[in-house]
């Protein structure tokens, strides 16, 4: 008989390692009433085929927090639990075939030291020292991680299983959740039916977590969410025992696109290969549980073949096991944890890319905490379910992207790297006359976007590399163009977000931090607070009319910003509207942007007019549109705003009146690179909802006389204590080199921080980098008055430092 209570404070969905880890989480907490239910047996989706390597690096800092944590708990929870997990810190060994894999894990293992990571980077004869099995003829370069490590990944699930039902857990085998029941932004139960059917009941509940895994895409529109995810192949094989094999290191070729592993006296091969095998697409079946599927041994045989010489002994041990499971996979190789934007007590942890075991814990424990306090622990922007745009869970395209996106875990992470499949899903209403023009594509959120133009004969696209791109010139010349004379680019993709009613300005005064207590067409650039002060949203805001303004955000964001809202919405009387795709906007900038308007406007675009941060309607063409006088170029700009009918004719007449006087059309990248000469912020990188805005050198945007705002009282706090920390701006002193992010930052000798994003300054004359260093109890002209180095791939190069931005530092220029 299914014993299963009533009523629950949270059911969680799906008994894998990443469910039982929340559960396990919750209760440490001190949450009661905590139930889960699995379908079948616990671990018998994914978890209990993985492969078990427990890495600590992964790409941002606080993912390698979190992976860290991981590690750190599963040495600690046989002790606890009784149940053994396998783990052991055994290390591993990531190896490079070429000088471009050597550049990119030299840079990573650079990241890994500003992470806190222990990490050694090691000539291949060193390679071949500590993995004696190998052959190391064409290898260029390792880096080895001697702490990192691999476990036994059911018995982990199984030992956080245990944790969790000692601290009064309810977990309940061979349930399924058939329904779940929904009144308006909230769940109020789950139905559920046991395994054969005898039985079935009602959970009423406050709140639910999907960690369905490769169900998560189903269990999602049952709540009424979007969750991104689709199943592919993953292969593996085991050996026959070798009987001269002892403990290794893990082993990662991924210029072969392969991973070792010793267990046991065996190896474990497995692979990531470039064109992977989506499955599932017509469901998965109702009696799955522990199931393989068939093998492909045509697939892998490339795989195994390269493997072969790579480890010798691979040709002579015979194969115990060739595997085939499913993973899941999202559309960018990040997992989906956090409140789902379209419900208020939906919560989700899915979608773990092949890295499940090494991510439940500290996955965990981020959203056991957040769901506790009720704000995130730290900043989880990467895997914030909430940046995935609502079309991403159409089946047709997450099949599409699937091929690509189990590849890519091991393809070449070059700067600047475009998804190659699933294009083409949402363009600009300039989209055709830019590739008219010799625009050349980038995604992101799904849109198209110009991210550097082609010269007349010039190969449209990407040629890849950790050095110089093709497009490098290209840019330089944008950049020159904005900087010297007047260029145009598509700003279509950003956020427009329309808040209008009668409370509009005393609820955009209490959402966000700047005054909007302002006259109809002024901008207002500022940021949305959290509690603790850190930033949830970098915005520009028109007050369009007396109950109207636009909110305008960076693409990537505009759900997540949205949701901010809505959820603060709370009494005032208005409505939020996403207005993104109802018009076009071409920024043009330079010090002859005012002289083109004029060209084709009979507006007046003067400073007694139209003052900086004031926006106007203006006659365009033949046409309507709105000019709003703003920059994230540091340059004298506006941005053309013009309805979707009209865009296609504002393009043409701007571009017809620009010919004779050497208009230059535009790309991303360009502005990127504008943008941190000036030492504008780039949200997600250089601000996000852990960095706290005086830090953020954004105190400025923020008004503390004005009524009660989310953030006041840590705003008024941290001014009177001044700031923790400083976002500095850097210059390289070596005129070749580049900077992308995550390169650490060296303080008198000592590594003190990383750099939080990178490009080259092509008018200062060498890479820029944006990274914080802290500075509690300093005055500025101590932090300014130390040296500054950047580790680059290992070496530490000087750079000159600044708090104001190095390129316009008084803003003089935009206001001209």
């Amino acid at each position: 008989m299914v014993d299963l209570p009533n009523k629950a404070r949270v059911v969680i969905i799906g008994g894998g390692v990443v469910g039982c880890s929340v559960a396990y989480h919750l209760t440490k907490l001190g949450w009661k009433d905590v139930v889960l239910l699995e379908r079948k047996q616990l671990t018998s989706g994914t978890t209990w085929h993985a492969a078990g390597l427990i890495a600590q690096l992964r790409a941002t800092a606080n993912m390698t927090k979190l992976a860290k944590y991981s590690q750190e708990l599963y040495g600690k929870l046989e002790a606890e639990t009784g149940v053994a997990t396998g783990f052991k810190r055994c290390g591993s060994i990531t190896v490079a075939l070429n000088e471009e894999r050597k550049e990119e894990i030299f840079r990573q293992a650079a990241m890994a030291r500003a992470f806190g990571v222990e990490v050694e980077e090691i000539s291949p004869a060193e390679v071949k020292a500590r993995y004696a099995h190998m052959n190391i003829e064409d290898v260029t370069a390792g880096v080895y991680l001697p702490l990192d490590g691999q476990g036994d990944p059911a018995n982990i699930a199984l030992a956080l299983a245990k944790g969790a039902r000692q601290n009064g857990a309810l977990i309940k085998e061979r349930v399924k959740v058939t329904n779940i029941v929904k009144d308006g932004r909230k769940v109020t139960g789950v139905d559920w039916v046991s395994d054969d059917g005898a039985e079935h009941g009602h959970i009423a509940c406050d709140m639910i977590v999907n960690c369905a895994g490769m169900w998560g895409h189903e269990v999602g529109r049952m709540a009424g969410v979007n969750v991104p995810l689709h199943a592919c192949e993953h292969f593996y094989i085991v050996t026959e025992s070798i009987p001269e094999l002892t403990q290794m290191p893990v082993l990662r070729v991924p210029d072969e696109c392969a991973y070792y592993k010793e267990d046991a006296g065996k190896i474990l091969l497995g692979a990531f290969e470039p064109n992977a095998k989506p499955w599932g697409m017509k469901g998965i079946a109702e009696t799955f549980e522990f199931d393989q599927l068939p093998e492909d041994f045509d697939h892998f045989e490339p795989i195994l073949e390269a493997a072969c010489n790579r480890m010798p002994m691979l040709a002579e041990a015979g194969i115990h096991t060739f595997f085939n499971g499913p993973e899941s996979f999202t559309p960018d190789d990040a997992y989906h944890l956090g409140l789902a934007p379209e419900m208020d007590n939906v919560w989700i942890a899915a979608g773990f890319n092949s890295i499940g075991i090494q991510s439940a814990g500290g996955a965990g424990m981020a959203l056991a905490q957040w769901m506790e306090d009720g704000q995130k622990p730290f900043d989880l922007g990467d895997v914030d379910i909430s940046r995935m745009q609502p079309f991403q869970g159409n089946k047709t395209y997450l099949y599409e992207r699937s091929k690509e996106t189990l590849g890519l875990l091991y393809a070449d992470h070059f700067p600047y790297r475009q998804k190659a499949t699933a294009r083409g899903v949402r363009r600009t209403p300039f989209h055709h006359q830019l590739l008219e023009k010799g625009a050349v594509m980038g995604e992101l959120a799904g849109w198209e976007r110009a991210n550097w133009i082609a010269n007349e004969g010039q190969e449209r696209a990407y040629q890849y590399t950790w050095k110089r791109q093709n497009w490098f010139e290209n840019s330089a010349s944008e950049h020159r163009a904005v900087r010297e004379n007047v260029g145009m680019y598509d700003m279509s993709s950003f956020g427009k977000i329309r808040v209008e009613g009668p409370d509009a300005e005393a609820f955009m005064n209490y959402v966000g931090g700047g005054d909007y207590s302002v006259p109809n067409g002024k901008i207002v650039y500022t940021q949305f607070l959290n509690r603790n002060g850190g930033i949830e949203a970098d915005v520009t805001v028109t007050r369009l009319t007396e109950t109207a303004y636009l909110v305008v955000t960076p693409a990537a964001t505009r759900l997540a910003d949205q949701t901010w809202m809505e959820r603060n919405k709370g009494q005032f009387n208005i409505v939020i509207t996403d207005v993104t795709a109802g018009e076009g906007v071409l920024a043009i900038m330079g010090p002859n942007a005012r002289k083109l308007l004029e060209k084709v406007s009979p507006a007046d675009f003067g400073n007694t007019r139209n003052p900086f941060g004031t926006a106007q309607d203006i006659e365009l063409g033949m046409g309507l549109a709105r000019a709003h006088r703003v920059t994230y170029v540091g340059e004298l700009g506006w941005e053309i705003y013009v309805s979707s009918d009209m865009a296609g004719h504002a393009f043409e007449t701007l571009w017809e009146a620009g010919q004779d006087m050497g208009l230059k059309l535009c790309g991303m990248h360009m502005m990127d690179s504008c943008r941190i000469e000036k030492g504008f912020r780039h949200f997600g990188h250089d601000i996000t909802a852990e960095d706290h805005v005086v830090d953020a050198g954004l105190g400025f945007a923020v008004k503390t006389d004005k009524p009660d705002f989310i953030g006041k009282e840590a705003v008024i706090k941290r001014k009177e204590i001044g700031p923790q920390s400083r976002l500095l701006q850097f210059k390289l002193t070596d005129p070749e080199l580049l900077l992308f992010h995550n390169e650490p930052i060296i303080r008198d000798g000592e590594y003190v921080g990383y750099l939080s994003s990178g490009n080259y300054g092509h008018t200062l004359g060498g890479a820029v980098g944006l990274g914080y260093v802290p500075c509690a109890g300093e005055k500025a002209l101590e932090v300014l008055g130390s040296t500054y180095e950047i580790d680059v791939m290992g070496s530490r190069v000087r750079a000159e430092v600044s708090l104001k931005p190095m390129y316009d530092p008084k803003s003089e220029r935009v206001k001209v």
